[in-house]
């Protein structure tokens, strides 16, 4: 009689057994014991092993017995999911060190970008104009969308994931320009046209950033039919709303319109009340959108823990002083008669824009110029406040600025929030959190410019003054935030808890050390108390060292389509589809 093939099988098994192969071949990549797991969902912390196979998490339990590759002794350490920046500039700079470092030793394993401007599509006129700067990093800006970005990233992929929107100012630059002024219908037409494009290359949805040109120009409906675009794909809103001062109110009211009217989250970017006239009114903002969320809208914001803001010196300029672009703002700086008007504009109250300017707290002496973003001119400005400038060369704080703007502009840091303001805003439960900073590092081709020590310290800084100092949020809700909330607002759903079928993005850090280090006279320096980081399922920050692992994905939205499949297979009105990675298996 001839055997079963169930008996043929048996006996190769018992062969392979036999020989040592089952051996050579332990059940787990890796195992994490020892550690205090807080998984994500808000739930205590509690004790269990978590073993890794590939890139997921396989098992939560007692492992002690399993047989691993390799074993991560967490004693003393909260394991928790890696975190998720709402907020990032990583932009390019993957490209150009793809430690990602500032990011990495935070513990965060996800960034999402995207405000207002996202690094695809691009045309011919947008990478002329930024080919100086591809050439300081020695980067090829040869892509033209989003897509052919991502797929760039996935042929030189970092220590950590990305995402990102598809920015409304982008869309806007590249459809109408910087003209204020509302969109024609075949213009409107093509804005849709282009948000659905990036919808199906994985785009996570819509992205405003409205206090600056040219996305300030989008009039709420133009924002609204880019949303009902994103919202047939599942994606999201995410807005930097028009006013985070005295027009701070009207500018809610615009984020609950485009949520109600296009039937789309909304999520509020560095959630503040910003220039020193206004501090104190964000309890009413908190009271408006918890009334809104008590009526039905979906809204949930985002912040970092810091008193100072960065932005451009151009973003201090009246909004009708930066219609058209740099040359036409150079135009206007150097014509004697405009000048005086923006110098008038820039101390004299307004609700109709964001006067920065105004807004400092401590005046002149609240504005630092933080970077020359390469220009050689004004290097010797960096790290120096505005008043130090002033008095050293002998000229009204408002004239250095627009000289600075003439001479190449430049990154600056003012104080803008306050420390009781943010006190507020941290222990509300649907607020996220994003550090609004660069991917840089303390050496390398990113190490030259000063940068917002967010950048190093916005996530470590929560943990360490506000969770364990200050005490005003658990760790178990403070890990919540960090990882669940933000994934459940973007609509994917197999990052950002600790769960058996999970992408295996973990973080292992010390309670009692964690903290930012970073300061605003030297922020290239890495938080202390982050151990460990394993992203999809490798160890990428080992007892503090960046390994040579770069296991970083894209991660796109519901709406995503393979490259292989074609438009016709896309149904929009059929609602949104489950999340994709780019996961191959």
């Amino acid at each position: 009689m001839r055997p079963s093939l169930a008996r043929i099988v048996a006996c190769f098994l018992m062969l392979l057994s036999g020989t040592g192969w089952s051996q050579a071949q332990p059940a787990y990549d890796v195992i994490i014991t020892n550690g205090r797991i807080v998984d994500g969902a808000g739930n205590p912390w509690f004790r269990a092993d978590i073993g890794i196979r590939g890139r997921r998490i396989t098992a939560i339990g007692d492992l002690r017995d399993a047989g691993a590759a390799r074993r991560i002794d967490a004693r003393g350490n909260i394991v928790s999911p890696g975190f998720i920046d709402m907020h990032s500039h990583a932009s390019w700079n993957y490209l150009v060190d793809s430690r990602a470092v500032s990011k990495l030793t935070q513990g965060i394993t996800l960034e999402i970008e995207g405000e207002g401007f996202s690094v695809g599509p691009m045309d011919e006129a947008a990478a002329r104009q930024l080919a100086p700067v591809f050439a300081r990093f020695g980067v090829n800006g040869d892509w033209r969308t989003l897509g052919q970005f991502f797929q760039r990233l996935e042929q030189h992929p970092a220590t950590i994931n990305f995402a990102s929107y598809i920015g409304t100012g982008t869309v806007r630059q590249l459809v109408v320009g910087y003209a204020d002024r509302r969109a024609t219908p075949a213009e409107l037409d093509r804005m849709r046209a282009m948000v659905a494009q990036a919808m199906r290359e994985g785009a996570l949805g819509v992205y405003s950033a409205l206090l600056y040109p040219p996305d300030a120009y989008n009039s709420t409906e133009e924002l609204i039919e880019m949303a009902k675009v994103a919202r047939r794909y599942g994606g999201v809103y995410q807005t930097h709303p028009r006013s985070e001062a005295a027009a701070a109110d009207r500018s809610m009211d615009e984020v609950f319109r485009i949520a109600r009217e296009a039937n789309i989250p909304a999520h509020v970017t560095h959630f503040k009340v910003a220039q020193q006239q206004q501090w104190g009114t964000i309890a009413h903002l908190i009271d408006r959108i918890q009334a809104a969320r008590a009526g039905g809208l979906d809204i949930t914001a985002d912040m970092y823990a810091y008193e100072w803001a960065d932005g451009s010196l151009t973003a201090l300029l009246p909004p009708w002083a930066q219609e058209g672009g740099r040359a036409a703002i150079v135009a206007r700086l150097r014509d004697r008669e405009t000048r005086e008007r923006i110098k008038r504009e820039l101390v004299t109250p307004s609700d109709t824009w964001e006067n920065e300017y105004l807004g400092l707290g401590g005046g002149p002496a609240g504005l630092i110029f933080n970077s020359a973003r390469g220009n050689p001119a004004l290097r010797r400005y960096e790290g120096r406040t505005l008043a130090e400038i002033a008095a050293t060369e002998g000229k009204d704080p408002r004239d250095v600025v627009l000289d600075l703007i003439i001479a190449g502009d430049g990154s600056i840091i003012e104080r803008l929030m306050s420390e009781d303001d943010i006190r507020r805003a941290i222990v509300q439960p649907w607020v996220a959190f994003g550090t609004d900073g660069v991917t840089v590092a303390p050496d390398g081709p990113l190490s030259h410019d000063l940068v917002h020590p967010r950048a190093y310290g916005a996530f470590p800084r929560i943990f360490g003054r506000y969770v364990r100092e200050l005490r005003l949020v658990t760790l178990e809700e403070a890990v919540r935030r960090a990882t669940s909330l933000a994934a459940q607002r973007l609509n994917i759903r197999d990052r950002g808890l600790l769960r058996e079928g999970y992408y295996a993005d973990i973080v292992i850090f010390d309670p009692a050390t964690i903290a930012d280090t970073a300061t605003y006279e030297a922020p290239h320096q890495i938080a202390r108390g982050v151990n460990y980081v394993l992203v999809n399922g490798e160890v990428v920050l080992d007892m503090g060292r960046v390994t040579s692992a770069r296991p970083g994905m894209v991660v796109r939205g519901p709406g995503y389509v393979p490259p292989s499949s074609t438009d016709r297979m896309v149904h929009p009105a059929a609602g949104p589809r489950r999340h994709r990675s780019s996961d191959p298996r």
